[in-house]
């Protein structure tokens, strides 16, 4: 069964802040990674420690996505962030956030 794919209205801006080219990889990815399986970890998709912006991780190379499966609306993926990983620093929206990994 396929999972409906919302984003947070945050998002947009974020997207924004993206080249062409990277807009397109991120919503490849969304739609390759996270509309029939979000919850399996995988290499690139893993489930975060408990944090301000979202339970789970999807990482495309130096670019992140984080989302959430909604609890409340059956198969529905809600991403909440879209993110660029510069060195050991996580960017979003220009600003620097720290987040750590489940397997840490």
């Amino acid at each position: 069964m396929a999972y409906i794919i919302e984003f947070a209205e945050s998002v947009k801006d974020q997207l924004r802040s993206l080249s062409a080219r990277e807009r397109a990889i991120v919503f490849e990815s969304i739609e390759e990674q996270l509309i029939y399986e979000p919850l399996t970890e995988t290499r690139n998709r893993k489930p975060l420690r408990e944090n301000p912006i979202a339970p789970w991780e999807l990482r495309i190379g130096f670019l992140r996505v984080f989302y959430e499966v909604v609890a409340l609306e059956p198969n529905v993926v809600r991403i909440l962030a879209v993110g660029r990983k510069e060195g050991n620093k996580l960017i979003i929206a220009g600003q620097e956030v720290e987040l750590e990994y489940e397997n840490d």
